[in-house]
């Protein structure tokens, strides 16, 4: 399992925006139709979430460069 706020900060960092309504984070990034809904489960990504984003990432091709 993947901790949640470090799945958070991974889409922040990549530009995404945030919401917060209690305990559900909506991420949204301009040119993207998807938004991600994620609810944490403890201190835990739930493993659908996770698969979720990984999706969305590859399909847009988006990630962290290596400089």
């Amino acid at each position: 399992m993947s901790d949640f706020r470090d799945l958070v900060a991974l889409l922040l960092r990549l530009g995404f925006r945030q919401r917060i309504r209690g305990d559900h984070h909506i991420l949204w990034k301009d040119g993207l139709s998807e938004i991600i809904n994620l609810q944490p489960r403890g201190s835990l990504a739930k493993p659908y979430q996770v698969r979720q984003v990984r999706s969305i990432l590859a399909r847009y091709a988006l990630g962290l460069d290596d400089d």
